[in-house]
């Protein structure tokens, strides 16, 4: 009989038995060296925990005959299956209040998403840094307004005896003024293009941070090559941003039913209820005002979970087009 011989082991399976480090092992080697960063994230997660998470149980209310001092979950919970949600579908406004909140929303989504990109876009194309900070400083500022200045504001400016009144009487105009904020169809442009004014500077510090992450080599190339600035823009910027914007977005269709009544209710007037009756404006005087707890909750409950919808098919069309998506 021939002798078998003994084959050496090569080197690639020498190699392939020592053992690796396990992705749980590579985790808590990770987590040692890094993990102390996490405590930065703590204070928000405990605020989203107890001010996000803890109150969910509250929507049990929308199943339940409610009033204050009720048990929520025990024995005397008087449940009643889906009548709020009944109540509210019957209200003869529903489809009003339907039809207001998605129009105020969608038009205001129209308008005020592009905005902060354009304005990112335009103070990123700024070469002096003075005037850059100036412009930055001017476009901010309006965030720190509170809600309750900036609508008086708007009532000294649009209202009766406001400044517009005044010139517009002045001028020839007809002697009891425009009479805006008791106008429905001056509420929404009101609504709409004061948040934009507010807001749209703020907004547009996420797309400057992502913007000062390209390479300046980028640009240097596209100016070789003959690009124009207004070029560079969509051919550098725009691609640079580009998941910055699918991120932003998704989260803004995610909220599109969420208007806020805030600022609906400072703007509400008499005349103008046919357009800023909203359905978080019923929530708080049908449900807290009125009394009617369970149907204000499932009011409340209806319009998130329309967002919800919204936010799953902005994430599925998002993976599906652009391969960005949050999940």
């Amino acid at each position: 009989m021939s002798e078998k011989t003994l084959q050496q082991p090569s080197e690639p399976s020498i190699a392939r038995s020592q053992q690796t480090p396990s992705k749980w092992q590579e985790w808590k080697d990770n987590f040692k060296r890094r993990g102390w960063i996490l405590l930065f994230i703590l204070p928000a997660l405990i605020y989203i925990i107890i001010f996000c998470y803890l109150p969910m149980y509250g929507i049990l209310i929308a199943f339940q005959d409610y009033m204050p001092g009720d048990q929520i979950i025990g024995p005397a919970t008087n449940w009643v299956g889906f009548q709020n949600f009944q109540t509210f579908f019957s209200n003869p406004n529903f489809w009003n209040y339907f039809l207001n909140t998605f129009l105020l929303c969608i038009l205001g989504f129209v308008v005020g998403f592009p905005l902060p990109i354009i304005v990112a876009l335009l103070l990123n194309s700024v070469r002096r840094p003075k005037l850059k900070k100036g412009l930055q400083i001017l476009y901010y500022a309006p965030h720190f307004i509170s809600l309750v200045v900036l609508v008086g504001m708007m009532k000294l400016i649009f209202g009766s005896e406001g400044l517009l009144d005044q010139l517009y009487i002045n001028m020839g105009g007809d002697a009891n003024g425009l009479k805006l904020f008791l106008s429905p169809e001056a509420f929404r442009p009101l609504f709409i293009f004061s948040g934009n004014w507010q807001d749209f500077g703020w907004s547009a510090i996420i797309y400057l941070a992502a913007l000062s992450g390209v390479d300046p080599s980028l640009h240097e190339a596209a100016k070789i090559d003959g690009a124009s600035r207004f070029r560079r823009i969509f051919s550098v910027d725009l691609p640079a941003i580009l998941p910055t914007i699918v991120m932003l977005m998704i989260l803004s269709v995610g909220n599109l039913m969420s208007c806020g009544y805030e600022k609906v209710l400072l703007m509400q007037t008499s005349g103008n209820l046919e357009t800023s009756e909203i359905l978080s404006t019923y929530v708080y005087t049908f449900g807290l005002i009125g009394g009617n707890y369970g149907v204000g909750t499932a009011a409340g409950l209806f319009n998130s979970v329309i967002n919800v919808a919204l936010l799953i098919i902005a994430n599925f069309t998002s993976k599906k087009l652009s391969g960005n998506s949050m999940w």
